[in-house]
């Protein structure tokens, strides 16, 4: 059984997909990219500024499925340029605590609408199952 995610504190979803979807007793969240939530508009700035812009709606969308960043287990960030990757991730490390979560950092080619980050993450599901919760039911 999955169920779909959606808030108005991210942006909405911009093609046939879910802002997240909860199954399994994980959230499974839908890369974000650095687009303001009430306008819909990129946000303009460096990755710095980008990189806090997709946290702060990874975060909507994750508290919206009644889990959250300390809930996150694993990211994959996407940068359209590679040399960007030490401002990204001083921001990210601000975003998470003393066990931030495994992560996946690549280049790629192109991101939407131009973005220079963008990064999707899968978290605990806050229905109060973690991990061995999981163990348990099956």
């Amino acid at each position: 059984m999955k169920r779909a995610v959606t808030t108005d504190g991210a942006p909405k979803a911009i093609g046939p997909y879910s802002q997240a979807v909860v199954a399994g007793g994980f959230v499974f969240c839908s890369g974000q990219i650095p687009l303001d939530p009430i306008t819909g508009e990129m946000v303009e700035g460096d990755v710095a500024t980008q990189t806090r812009r997709v946290l702060e709606n990874l975060k909507a969308v994750l508290e919206a499925a009644g889990s959250g960043l300390d809930r996150v287990v694993k990211t994959t960030v996407f940068l359209a340029d590679m040399g960007d990757f030490a401002a990204m991730n001083q921001v990210y490390a601000g975003f998470f605590g003393d066990v931030p979560p495994a992560r996946a950092a690549v280049e790629v080619a192109a991101l939407p609408k131009g973005a220079r980050v963008e990064i999707e993450a899968v978290a605990l599901a806050g229905d109060g199952l973690g991990l061995e919760e999981l163990d348990e039911v099956r």
